[in-house]
């Protein structure tokens, strides 16, 4: 009799679960987003702007594109890098007409004159990590940060770098910036997440919500967190200052495949992406979600959403996929 009544618990626990959740969802009668050809199978990782309609995107295997149409269209650049090297340029920021990329192995760049040009800057050996985001804070300034958590800022154009933080936060497979120059972190094995802000000494670590491994941590744009976890779950925190409270799991739908990215659209409405696809909206605050039909068409898996203060946007995904904001 125990064991039937286990079985009849485990069922009706089953159930109550699966019916929170979907296997399909409806697909949006219209998209704000159009399906742009870069032209290259590499993978676009980042992309920065030097004014509304100039800017850069950067990728594996060198990739590095510029736009004089607000990403309409872009046009391949050529870099003066050795060419037995093959690196993979992962983040690119400007602050007007200076800019910065970084890229792995070892890779920091400089320019001066809105990308026309860029100097290489090498890194000191005893750089903790590889190069992982850069972040353009003004004239001659800029922050690094590394896939181990080390964070460094120059105020010479690249000439030094200071420690921010004593203690790096271990190896990492995500890592965010708030605007506010905050930072939080993934383990690479997604068992656990830490938070830096501003002025600290040091990281903070804290535990995940659940079982389930961490994908990706962000920050909203009220300053609050979110959490992406295997099992296609999303969660959200109210309280930056409090992040070890979060709310319960959303799970979208139960597609097999998980989410990598999420953002929020000029309108206030979240955007999620991942797996074969998947690009999902929310205009209810994470209530109700709908496919979007021009993402699920593109045979790629979406990597990151980016939205822009003027109000552009991208979602980048594998093999030269890119998708523009419209509205």
């Amino acid at each position: 009799m125990k064991r039937l009544l286990s079985s009849l618990t485990a069922l009706l626990v089953t159930i109550v679960l699966t019916g929170c959740v979907s296997t399909s969802l409806p697909t949006a009668q219209a998209s704000p987003w159009e399906a742009v050809d870069i032209h290259t199978k590499s993978n676009p990782l980042d992309l920065a702007f030097t004014n509304g309609q100039h800017g850069f995107l950067v990728g594996s295997n060198r990739l590095i594109l510029e736009t004089n149409d607000a990403g309409a269209s872009w046009t391949e650049m050529a870099l003066d890098l050795p060419e037995e090297e093959n690196f993979r340029l992962i983040s690119v920021d400007f602050s007007g007409d200076e800019g910065w990329i970084v890229g792995q192995p070892g890779l920091l760049l400089h320019s001066e004159d809105a990308g026309q040009n860029w100097s290489r800057l090498f890194l000191d050996t005893k750089l903790p990590g590889e190069p992982y985001m850069v972040t353009a804070l003004g004239k001659d300034s800029a922050e690094l940060a590394t896939n181990v958590g080390a964070v460094y800022r120059t105020n010479d154009a690249g000439s030094s770098w200071q420690a921010q933080v004593e203690d790096a936060a271990g190896a990492v497979r995500d890592l965010r910036r708030s605007p506010e120059g905050d930072y939080v972190s993934v383990s690479s094995l997604g068992n656990f997440f830490a938070t830096w802000n501003k002025g600290e000494a040091r990281w903070t670590p804290h535990q995940r919500e659940s079982s389930q491994r961490l994908q990706a941590m962000g920050f909203q744009p009220n300053g609050n967190l979110w959490m992406v976890a295997r099992g296609a779950q999303l969660r959200f925190n109210d309280d930056a200052a409090n992040p070890d409270e979060w709310s319960k799991p959303v799970v979208p739908i139960t597609n097999g495949y998980g989410y990598l990215d999420m953002a929020w659209d000029p309108s206030g409405a979240i955007w999620a992406g991942g797996g074969s696809g998947t690009l999902l909206v929310s205009q209810d605050e994470g209530k109700t979600w709908q496919k979007d039909p021009v993402g699920e068409k593109q045979p790629t898996n979406f990597s990151h959403i980016a939205f822009f203060p003027d109000g552009k946007g991208f979602v980048l995904g594998e093999r030269g996929s890119l998708l523009r904001w419209i509205g």
